[in-house]
């Protein structure tokens, strides 16, 4: 039996397609836009400094060639993707951004943004490589460096109770997220991965808070309604999947489109876009709100950090709460820290006893029916 899509669903595919549109307003009325990259950047900072944050990581093909006359070829695509919308004059997001907010995540974004910048401010912000002791006082004084740089360039007072409210809001959305991508957790999964997926991607490109956390519960009721009405996508038989590694917008049909066609279910996003980028939460009432905003960003599960156990123990208790049957890593091309990561990823689904693939890929379409064939097999020991 065929069903039809929540409506709900369309509210943030039109989002992403409107954008442009809402920005170009946005900046017409006064309003500064800050462009940033990372789950890492702190958007309760540019919220109380009354900034409109959007992402500008590229997740299209379209625009490597260009980014390849400055970056090498063995990049991760993400980055020559983002770089090249750049470069091309191809992203009005990237145009009309006041300021750029990078992070030292990678090597190779490092040094992108040192040629962005000579398209645009970039600011950068200094993030621990791990969590040892001093870890937490470093992050705090880096936001600290943060806010003065922000209220000496454009002019603004950054206050604890802007970041406590900013602080909330943020609360609040994040729980909105939580809450939707837990609707996967029944079986069968009341929603079709992929477009939970962009769901959750398009949320980001609604830029008044409490219409971006008013649409995301929308969707979750209509999502339960039609469950409880039996109207279930899914069957009772997909098997259950849990996606993991790099950020996978820019390959979304071929991994997680490919698993859905063998009749698989994706029901959890371990990475970016997903649950780690949501599940920690800000202290609101700490006595020190900037370090409760860098103790939170400092606890999200990420392959740059040395060791990622935070990683480690998300992953495992996600694959009990998503009742996951198999767990697919997916590392972007270059993309060192993941690639590396990914054989303690193997080793903790081997005590979990649960089926494990790795897949590498880039933006490309070429190696699809190579995937394609690997997740058939991969299927075919669940």
């Amino acid at each position: 039996m065929e069903y039809s899509l929540p409506e709900q669903f369309e509210q943030f595919g039109e989002a992403r397609r409107a954008g442009f549109l809402r920005v170009k307003e946005l900046k017409e009325q006064g309003q500064r836009v800050a462009g940033t990259f990372c789950t890492f950047t702190p958007l309760e900072i540019l919220d109380a400094a009354g900034f409109t944050a959007v992402s500008l990581c590229g997740m299209s093909q379209e625009t490597v060639a260009a980014a390849e006359v400055d970056l090498p070829a063995n990049l991760c695509p993400l980055i020559k993707s983002s770089y090249g919308f750049a470069v091309s004059d191809k992203c009005p997001y990237i145009y009309f951004s006041d300021l750029i907010v990078g992070e030292t995540t990678c090597d190779g974004k490092k040094k992108m943004y040192e040629l962005l910048s000579e398209l645009k401010p970039v600011y950068v912000l200094h993030l621990p490589q791990g969590r040892e002791a001093y870890a937490l006082d470093m992050w705090t004084s880096e936001l600290h460096r943060f806010i003065a740089f922000l209220e000496q360039r454009f002019h603004v007072t950054i206050t604890d109770e802007a970041l406590r409210a900013a602080a909330r809001q943020r609360n609040a959305e994040r729980q909105a997220r939580m809450e939707l991508m837990a609707v996967q957790k029944r079986l069968p999964p009341p929603a079709s991965g992929q477009q939970l997926y962009k769901a959750l991607d398009g949320a980001g490109f609604v830029f008044d808070a409490e219409t971006r956390i008013q649409q995301l519960d929308e969707l979750r009721q209509s999502l339960l309604s039609a469950y409880e009405r039996s109207e279930r996508p899914v069957s009772p038989s997909a098997k259950r999947i849990m996606v993991t590694g790099c950020p996978i917008g820019g390959v979304l049909d071929k991994i997680v489109g490919a698993v859905e066609r063998l009749g698989g279910a994706v029901v959890c996003y371990e990475n970016c876009a997903g649950i780690k980028a949501s599940r920690r939460m800000v202290d609101a009432d700490a006595p020190d709100i900037v370090r409760a905003i860098a103790e939170r960003y400092l606890d999200i599960g990420c392959a740059v950090m040395t060791p990622d156990d935070i990683r480690m123990e998300l992953l495992r208790q996600l694959t009990g709460e998503y009742a996951v049957d198999g767990i697919i890593e997916v590392d972007l091309q270059a993309c060192t820290p993941y690639a590396i990561e990914a054989r303690r990823v193997w080793r903790l689904a081997q005590t979990l006893e649960k089926p494990f693939l790795r897949l590498e890929t880039d933006y490309s379409t070429g190696d699809g029916g190579q995937i394609a064939t690997r997740l058939e097999a991969f299927f075919e020991t669940l």
